[in-house]
């Protein structure tokens, strides 16, 4: 079976939409999916699905976390390949001569490509050092005084683009990797 990895926006975050990991596995579970797993309290499971391609997915999942928990929240999904390519593909790491904090990096994904015109609105935000990049679906950022302190926030990148976002770092992004191929995170 498939792997991939869902990415929920905005649990357990200051107190709201509180959801116990176990209680998101055993709903993941109640799907159908095979070998959930979750990574860190802010909703990042991995899992196994008869399905072939992750366009189904996003909206079962959507609708079991509303009817278990009753709120939605917006969820992203991507295959292991895919999410594999996210890490691939990262231009911040492709610079030659510049040292580059991992601590610093983020990546935003998106549930839509973004259109040109949007991208050209994010150029406008006052962003400091903060700088980013897209390449389609996924917004690599490097945030020198830490994401914290950035404008390029969710939601600035969904007002600007007009697509839901969630961002993780690059620890997370690529321990989930790592988790999702069956490698050692």
């Amino acid at each position: 079976m498939p792997s991939y990895v869902a990415m929920l926006r905005g649990i357990n975050v200051s107190g709201s939409k509180p959801v116990k990991m176990e209680a998101l596995r055993a709903s993941f579970e109640a799907l159908g999916f095979k070998n959930v797993r979750t990574y860190v309290q802010s909703g990042n499971v991995v899992f196994e699905a008869k399905e072939r391609t992750a366009a189904p997915l996003g909206s079962k999942i959507v609708a079991r976390i509303k009817r278990d928990f009753g709120f939605e929240v917006p969820v992203l999904v991507l295959g292991a390949g895919e999410l594999g390519r996210v890490v691939e593909e990262n231009p911040f790491l492709k610079q030659r001569g510049q040292k580059i904090d991992l601590t610093k990096l983020h990546v935003t994904f998106l549930a839509a490509v973004p259109a040109a015109a949007g991208l050209k609105k994010m150029e406008g935000v006052s962003s400091g050092r903060d700088v980013f990049h897209c390449l389609g679906k996924t917004i690599y950022l490097a945030c020198p005084d830490g994401y914290g302190n950035t404008k390029l926030t969710n939601n600035a990148f969904e007002r600007a683009l007009g697509a839901a976002a969630t961002t993780r770092n690059w620890k997370t992004v690529t321990t989930l990797v790592a988790m999702a191929t069956g490698e050692q995170p």
